[in-house]
């Protein structure tokens, strides 16, 4: 587990790099994580308790490179820290380690099961999700909770992660154009919490059906406006 020692004047996130600058090998390492950003930013909106970072450093240690996961959430922590934002995230200034951690495997294999998975439970995340688009016959996303400093693999899709007030799972969808399967963020009673695409589109759809009720009632809606 990450332990903080104030007495050790450390450098912060200013004086580090902000990344590995290691390309992604794959556009869905930026848009999965970014698709689970946004539908946080809507559901969550009046809370600025939390961050979602996606390829950005976690630093454990200021002589040990960091740890880059495709996505990460912590809790407690300060939503926005100023105008210019994060540059990256450091433990020993935020004191809150990620809760949840998500890697997305593509061509290039990192680690994800191995080295990376073993970091992650050392830090104390207490959810690693790997999703793998390209599995066949194995679960393509797999949520694991470190229980007594071992991740156990937990079932289920979607599966709920009482300690966030989150589920997370697969599904068929659309977003930005693109219709393939995608992360989602669900309630407890597994409903899927809806992008701002969708959002949008349900509010027009709304808008057109009291429009032709009013119109079978012999009312132009056009002269409400």
């Amino acid at each position: 587990m990450f332990q903080y020692d104030p007495k050790l004047h450390w450098p912060s996130a200013e004086d580090l790099p902000d990344s590995d600058d290691t390309p992604v090998d794959n556009e869905l390492q930026d848009l999965i994580p970014g698709l689970l950003k946004a539908i946080l930013a809507l559901i969550w909106v009046d809370r600025q308790d939390w961050f979602f970072g996606v390829d950005m450093g976690i630093y454990y240690h200021p002589e040990q490179s960091a740890i880059v996961p495709d996505g990460f959430l912590s809790l407690g922590v300060e939503r926005c820290i100023d105008e210019d934002l994060r540059l990256s995230y450091t433990l020993w200034e935020e004191k809150q380690v990620p809760i949840f951690v998500l890697e997305v495997i593509s061509q290039t294999y990192r680690g994800e099961l191995t080295t990376k998975k073993d970091k992650y439970a050392e830090l104390g995340v207490l959810y690693y999700a790997v999703y793998n688009p390209r599995r066949r016959r194995k679960p393509r996303l797999e949520v694991f909770k470190l229980i007594d400093g071992v991740y156990d693999l937990l079932p289920g899709n979607p599966v709920w992660m009482p300690e966030i007030g989150l589920g997370i799972g697969r599904e068929e969808g659309v977003y930005q154009g693109i219709n393939r399967e995608w992360l989602y963020w669900y309630n407890q009673q597994n409903q899927r919490f809806l992008t701002a695409e969708e959002r949008a589109f349900a509010a027009e759809r709304r808008v057109e059906i009291l429009g032709e009720r009013l119109r079978s009632l012999g009312i132009d809606p056009d002269t409400l406006i």
